[in-house]
This record gives C-alpha cells, sequence and structure tokens, in this order.
C-alpha cells in the first residue's frame, strides 16, 4: 500500500510538472495583434515565467533581463536605478516597453524608460519579442519590444518584504490585494535606498540612489467586457557619478514619473479593444552635484498621450485584427526642442522652461491569422505618419509562419518591417560636449528570421538565426582627431546590417526522468552570437549603435537542497565589441577596448507557505567590468530579505 501510494504522488508530481510546462505553451502573448498563445503564435517570443521571477538572483526587472540571452542589459546604476536595455545588437532607444500592453517608452531619451512604477514581486512574467514588430507596437519597436505584465491576486489580502545588504541597501514594500465577485483592486508601494558602491575624487560617495513606487491596478469582468486600468508613480534620485562624462565625477539625477491607462475587450462577435493612457516624465540633471553656480542644472518635462481603438474578430478564415492609434508626444526643457513663444515657470524653482517641441505619431493597422492545427500564418500591415518634419504616411509590412512537424518539432520564418522616430535628445541634445542633428532621419529596419524549436516532456530547445538591415541608423559619434575638445555628434549611419545566431536549451529533469523530487529542478543554457558589417575608422568612437554584444551565453540552474530549501546558480560570459576613451581624475588616458567578463551570481531560498527568506550574492568573484566606459560596476553584493503573506 505504502509503495503504491508513493508511486501514485509521483505520478501526480509529474503530471503536475509536465502541466507546469505545457501550461507556458497556453499562456497567450502579445506577439500579435489578436490573443494567440505560444503553442499558437508564428513568432519566437520569449517569456520570463513566475517561476523564474522568484528564483533568480535579481532584484529588478534589470536585473532579471540579463538571463534573456537575446537582450543586452549595460549597468550605469546598479540595482536598476540607470540601465540601457538593447535587443539582439540593438540600441535602448530601437525597443518598445510596455506595461500590461500600454506603451511606455519614454521619447525623450530610452535612458529612463525603465524607471518601472512595479516591484519584481508584483510581476507576472515578461515577454521578450525579439525583432521588428512595427505592425504590432508602432514606431519605437524598431529591433523588439518587451512586455512586463503584472500580477493580481484572487483572493484578498496582503504581502510585505523587507531587504538589506552590502553598502547600506535597505527596501522594504507592501502589496494589499481586495478581490470582491466581479471587482479586483490591488494597490503596492516600496521603497529603497543604499549609500553606493563608489566614491568620487573628493572622497565622498557619488553612486548612492533613493527610490519610491506605487502602483494601483483594478479590474472589473463584466458580462459584456473586461475593464483593466492602473496609476503608477516611480522616483529616483541618485548619484550618477561618471554617467553621461568621464570627466564629471559627481554628477546627479532626480526623475518623477508618473502612469495612468484604462484598457477593456469587449464580448461577442468582434472583440473591440479600447484604450487610453497618459505617462508623464519630469527630471533634473546636474553636472555638479547640488551646485548650480558652476553649471545650471538641466531640466525636462515629457507628457505622452495615447488613444486606440482596435479589435478582432474570427471567421471560418482565422482571426483578423484592425485598428487606428493616435500617441501625442511632447517636451518643455531648458535644453531640448525649438525656442518657446512664452516661457514656462519650473515649479520649485526661480528659472524657466524656455524650448519644447511636440509632434503627434497616427497609425493604422491591419492583420490576418490563419491558425490550423499545424500551421499558423500571420501577415499585417501598418500605415503610421508622423507630424514631425511633416513626414508622409508610410507602409510597413509583415509576415510570420509557422509549421508543426510531427509531435515534437516546429519550425518559424518571419519578415518584417519597422521604424523608429529620433528621440528629443538625439535632435536637441547640444550641450555638455554634445552636438545634435535636429534633421535627423528616422530609423527604418526589416529583419528575417529562421527558427526551429524541440519541445517534449522535460526539454525545450530552440535554435533560430536572423538577419537585420539597418537604414539611417542613429549614433552619436566623436572624431579623436580633433584632439580634447571634440564633440560627440548625433548622426544617421546609411546602412548597419547585422546576423545573429542564437541556441537555447531548457531541461527540467523530473519530468524527463520521471522523478519530481529529483534535486536539479531546471537547468537552462543559451548562447547568442551578432556580428556586424559596419566598423569605424580608428580614429572614430561610437556611442551606442556600433557597441554590441558579439558573444553571450548565459547557464542557469535551480537545485532542491532538502524540502522548501532551494539554491538558483547563474552564469553569464560577455564579449562586448566597441571600445572607450579612459579617463583618470578627469585626465584623458587613451583608447581602451572592452574586455570580455563573467559574472556568477546565486540564491538560496527557502520557500513556506505563508513566508519566504532568501540570502543571494551578485559577482560572487569579485570581477572589475563594465558596461559602459569609464563606470566600474560593483563587486561582489551580498543581500537577504524576507517575505510574508497574509492571505
Amino acid at each position: 500500500m505504502r509503495r503504491s501510494f508513493v508511486c501514485l504522488a509521483g505520478l501526480l508530481l509529474a503530471t503536475a510538472a509536465l502541466s507546469a510546462q505545457e501550461s507556458l505553451e497556453e499562456v497567450t502573448v502579445s506577439g500579435t495583434r489578436v490573443p494567440l498563445t505560444m503553442h499558437q503564435s508564428a513568432r519566437m517570443v520569449t517569456v520570463l515565467d513566475t517561476m523564474l521571477i522568484r528564483s533568480s538572483p535579481a532584484q529588478t526587472v534589470n536585473d532579471l533581463l540579463k538571463y534573456a540571452v537575446g537582450v543586452d542589459v549595460r549597468q550605469r546604476g546598479a540595482m536598476g536605478i540607470q540601465t540601457d536595455i538593447g535587443i539582439r545588437g540593438g540600441t535602448f532607444d530601437q525597443i518598445a516597453v510596455l506595461l500590461n500592453g500600454i506603451n511606455i517608452s519614454d521619447p525623450q531619451t530610452g535612458h529612463l524608460v525603465m524607471d518601472l512604477p512595479v516591484d519584481l514581486s508584483e510581476i507576472d512574467r515578461i515577454e521578450i519579442l525579439e525583432g521588428p514588430a512595427g505592425r504590432v507596437y508602432g514606431t519605437s519597436s524598431l529591433v523588439g519590444a518587451i512586455n512586463i505584465v503584472t500580477r493580481t491576486e484572487k483572493r484578498s489580502g496582503a504581502d510585505i518584504r523587507l531587504e538589506g545588504g552590502s553598502w547600506g541597501t535597505l527596501g522594504g514594500g507592501v502589496v494589499g490585494n481586495l478581490a470582491s465577485g466581479r471587482w479586483n483592486n490591488q494597490l503596492s508601494a516600496s521603497c529603497g535606498r543604499s549609500d553606493g558602491y563608489s566614491l568620487n575624487a573628493a572622497g565622498t560617495r557619488n553612486a548612492d540612489w533613493r527610490t519610491v513606487k506605487a502602483f494601483y491596478q483594478g479590474s472589473y469582468a463584466g458580462k459584456q467586457a473586461d475593464v483593466r486600468w492602473h496609476l503608477g508613480l516611480s522616483g529616483k534620485d541618485y548619484g550618477a557619478n561618471t554617467f553621461y562624462s568621464a570627466r564629471f565625477d559627481d554628477q546627479f539625477e532626480h526623475g518623477l514619473k508618473t502612469f495612468a491607462a484604462v484598457q477593456a475587450e469587449t464580448r461577442g462577435r468582434v472583440h473591440f479593444r479600447p484604450a487610453i493612457y497618459w505617462n508623464h516624465s519630469g527630471d533634473r540633471f546636474e553636472l555638479y552635484r547640488g551646485d548650480e553656480s558652476r553649471v545650471p542644472f538641466n531640466y525636462h518635462s515629457t507628457d505622452v498621450f495615447g488613444a486606440n481603438l482596435g479589435g478582432w474578430f474570427s471567421s471560418p478564415f482565422g482571426r483578423t485584427a484592425f485598428g487606428a492609434e493616435i500617441r501625442r508626444e511632447g517636451i518643455v526643457s531648458t535644453t531640448l526642442g525649438e525656442p518657446l513663444e512664452t516661457p514656462r515657470a519650473i515649479r520649485g524653482t526661480q528659472r524657466d522652461y524656455t524650448r519644447g517641441l511636440k509632434r503627434t505619431n497616427l497609425s493604422f493597422y491591419l492583420e490576418h491569422n490563419i491558425i490550423l492545427q499545424r500551421f499558423t500564418a500571420s501577415a499585417g500591415i501598418a500605415v503610421i505618419r508622423n507630424t514631425w518634419g511633416n513626414l508622409p504616411f508610410r507602409f510597413y509590412p509583415g509576415a510570420d509562419l509557422s509549421v508543426r512537424i510531427g509531435d515534437n518539432w516546429k519550425t518559424y520564418a518571419s519578415w518584417n518591417t519597422s521604424l523608429r522616430m529620433p528621440t528629443f535628445t538625439e535632435l536637441y541634445y547640444s550641450v555638455g560636449g554634445h552636438a545634435a542633428d535636429k534633421y535627423l532621419r528616422p530609423e527604418r529596419m526589416q529583419a528575417f528570421e529562421l527558427g526551429l524549436k524541440y519541445l517534449r516532456p522535460g526539454i525545450s530547445a530552440i535554435a533560430s538565426v536572423y538577419y537585420h538591415r539597418g537604414s539611417d541608423m542613429i549614433d552619436w559619434i566623436k572624431d579623436l582627431s580633433q584632439g580634447e575638445d571634440a564633440l560627440w555628434v548625433s548622426v544617421n549611419h546609411t546602412q548597419i546590417n547585422t546576423l545573429g545566431e542564437e541556441l537555447s536549451l531548457r531541461l527540467t529533469p523530473g519530468t524527463l526522468f520521471g522523478r519530481p523530487d529529483f534535486f536539479v529542478r531546471s537547468f537552462n543554457a543559451s548562447y547568442a552570437h551578432i556580428r556586424q558589417d559596419k566598423a569605424l575608422e580608428p580614429h572614430l568612437q561610437s556611442a551606442y549603435a556600433l557597441e554590441y554584444l558579439r558573444n553571450k551565453l548565459v547557464l542557469q540552474t535551480d537545485l532542491r537542497i532538502y524540502g522548501p530549501l532551494s539554491v538558483n546558480l547563474s552564469y553569464r560570459w560577455q564579449d562586448r565589441v566597441g571600445n572607450y576613451e579612459a579617463f583618470e581624475a578627469g585626465k584623458s588616458l587613451g583608447q581602451r577596448a572592452y574586455t570580455p567578463y563573467s559574472l556568477i551570481d546565486a540564491r538560496l531560498t527557502w520557500e513556506a507557505r505563508h513566508w519566504r527568506a532568501f540570502v543571494e550574492g551578485n559577482n560572487l568573484l569579485g570581477i572589475t567590468y563594465y558596461d559602459h566606459g569609464n563606470i566600474p560596476q560593483p563587486g561582489f553584493w551580498f543581500r537577504a530579505g524576507m517575505q510574508f503573506r497574509l492571505r
């Protein structure tokens, strides 16, 4: 009897593990304009699920994205304070970032786009769509998109978390949820601080930070429609040491962002999907921290209003999506834009906003999806016009195809196009050693991709190859032959072509061997390689477009030690193309190439029913490394924390 019970329990656990893997395939992802599961989707969409989020040695979305092989995470400030995110060799300005499907990309600069109002503990999953996605996400998704999907609990209750670590790092947060019938409301708040891990030449801290976040999300499941809404706030104050210029080692930045959105989906034969949103961003940059008498502070205030009305319907021929979106982007600033006819006062100061710019983007889209048992095809087109520069309507088509071969194999093929409007910074930032060109042309991209996926219980493997053909790619270039006074100039590169390959493998040995209690719960291995056909002359230096990860290797395993105790071990090796001008005490030391580096991170977790505790370390070997020139990243960083669930 006992043996039978053990066998039955093992069978149930194995079935549960298999169901967990299959359930990920049934997650609805946003790779198209109509709702499709990963199983149905004709595009490869990487999903970082709840299990990976909970076990990885990461405290922010930025840190978690480091383990996605096709994503380039370049830190300036640790713990997600200031991070540039790129996909497949692209820059931080060339991706669309969405929060629950709402575009929160920042038209001022992509440096600030990851200032999110939600903590990692509130996120259900992160979807990464690699490759151009103009017909799905519009003008900011030149090389891909990242959609952050938050979670609401089905039962009322609360979560409380506390954590601390090296360099005076402290943080905490609370999440409260009220679920009643068709209504669900959830409110969260958190804060954090750190003394920072580096000093300036004067011996004072220049990498310290303070953060505050608040997020309210609600939903109503009606008989005729589902409605969702959110309000969010993200505030940051941080020492920016040498973030934007190696000559100045005590920079400082203050930023405050707010987010608001309402979206719905009706039921019936035609599913209408209206949405409206407003994103606001305000920031202050100080070249000399706290000393405006030496160099005036830069102030910026950005507002983005958007509305779209789309829909989809099913027919015997498949699923068809249609719609239109209008997006109004505006900025007032002390440095960016055209001179204002009437200056606007800057609240809390004696200064005025003297410059500004507004532009409107109008887009229409049409897409059709054919979904059969072993075949999925998606084709569509976006028609886009932007008022900046009186640009005419332009057409951006795309098509995706997937075929299932047998029970375990699936092939992919796609061709997609996209464009990106220059940011306000690329057009107008002409201070502090920079000279922008307000006549920059929009970037254009077309991409081809082939892929093969193998899926069976316990094993998931993907191989893909892609070719990006980029035109008018935007970069900041410095001509070193002009000496120390050379300016960074924003330019259009005529053409940059990128060829890349990616391989990934995920194993769940418990499912594979029929051993639910197997000590290796999961193992992930992935590798990406990129090469571009454009290189700069020796006397030129690129800030972004021609600096890319040539090689990236990620290994990650989750081990069951005993009962509720587990450990996650993560390894990354990165090899970057590019060079930077090294400085010491404000004096140039000449050009240096980026050197490859390896990092090991680990997290030990004890998971109980109503609480969980963790101890983690990043960069366990204390490696000195650089993601951006002249900004050394932290050595070993220790953290520990607890989370309590009151439900």
